[in-house]
């Protein structure tokens, strides 16, 4: 378990196009000082307005998940957010020059890469971990999500889709670097032919195509290339629920399960589970078994403890 804060060495920079604006956006991904937390500044508008990357400024999920604060938005942060989450990073400062972030290939890998070209490393403050203590649960009609204790982090996923190439998928997914990034991070956000019709149609999905995305018409994958994983679809709803759990602002340990959930259920239970105190509580490692399980700057090791601080 990763016990010290972590963000990364350098800053890195991409450019791609917005999902929605199909438009060009750079992108800049850089250091934060311990207990920053992932923040997002719209560099492209005079004030440079810093947005929180938390639960609470959530403003839309109807199409991605949407930030906001005093009227400035940034939108399809999920993917960016899901990297980060997946590689271990606690705090990092987010720049756009548009109200949203790069689409890229449509799955997180491409930001993954960008965050290990940076490497990361370690800070002089532990992580805060929020322990689940009692199962929490969130529907709408057949959908539903919750989350029960657990001593890690790990993702139960179905999804129901009544199309011959999707049909019900189901993943158990335990959270680690090294899978999230082998069998998560390449797993791209997928679309109906005929819902792209109609998002271009109010002028949104301008940016999407087979470039960015697995598309399905009413029988088949349109994508020349296929899939890169039998069950991508719900690979890639495990990789954004990971990024809307980023939006708690701390690790989980946790076991959740999903049916048929989305970023607005996935939001709604984060939202219930936080404004309940007794459903969680934070715990902080000590400093003997930080220094013991990763060496961080200026700290020396220590004898091995198994206590731990209760804020």
């Amino acid at each position: 378990m990763q016990l010290f804060q972590r963000t990364l060495n350098r800053t890195v920079t991409c450019t791609g196009i917005g999902l929605h604006s199909g438009k060009r956006v750079n992108l800049s991904i850089r250091p934060a000082d311990p207990d920053t937390g992932v923040v997002f500044k719209r560099g492209d508008l005079t004030s440079a307005p810093l947005i929180p990357g938390d639960v609470f400024h959530v403003v839309d999920t109807r199409f991605s998940t949407t930030l906001g604060q005093g009227g400035v938005t940034i939108s399809t942060v999920e993917h960016l957010l899901s990297a980060l989450a997946g590689l271990g990073v606690d705090n990092a400062l987010v720049e756009v020059d548009a109200p949203e972030v790069p689409i890229m290939d449509g799955s997180s890998a491409p930001f993954v890469f960008l965050i290990k070209s940076a490497g990361l490393t370690a800070q002089a403050r532990p992580r805060k971990f929020y322990r689940v203590l009692r199962k929490v649960e969130f529907g709408e009609d057949d959908k539903v999500v919750s989350v029960a204790p657990a001593d890690d982090l790990s993702i139960g996923f179905t999804i129901e889709f009544d199309h011959p190439a999707i049909r019900r998928q189901s993943l158990d997914f335990s959270w680690s670097e090294r899978d999230y990034d082998r069998h998560i991070s390449r797993a791209r956000t997928f679309g109906f032919l005929s819902d792209m019709r109609r998002l271009h149609e109010q002028n949104l999905g301008l940016g999407g195509s087979l470039d960015n995305a697995v598309v399905v018409d009413k029988y088949r994958v349109l994508n020349d290339d296929g899939l890169r994983f039998p069950d991508e679809f719900v690979r890639h709803k495990v990789l954004d629920f990971l990024g809307d759990l980023a939006l708690v602002g701390r690790p989980i340990l946790g076991r959740f399960q999903a049916h048929k959930s989305g970023h607005d259920l996935n939001n709604k239970l984060f939202k219930k589970l936080l404004a309940d105190p007794q459903a969680w509580q934070l715990v902080t490692p000590s400093l003997e078994q930080a220094a013991i399980q990763e060496q961080a700057p200026g700290q020396a090791p220590r004898r091995r403890s198994a206590k731990s601080a209760v804020a």
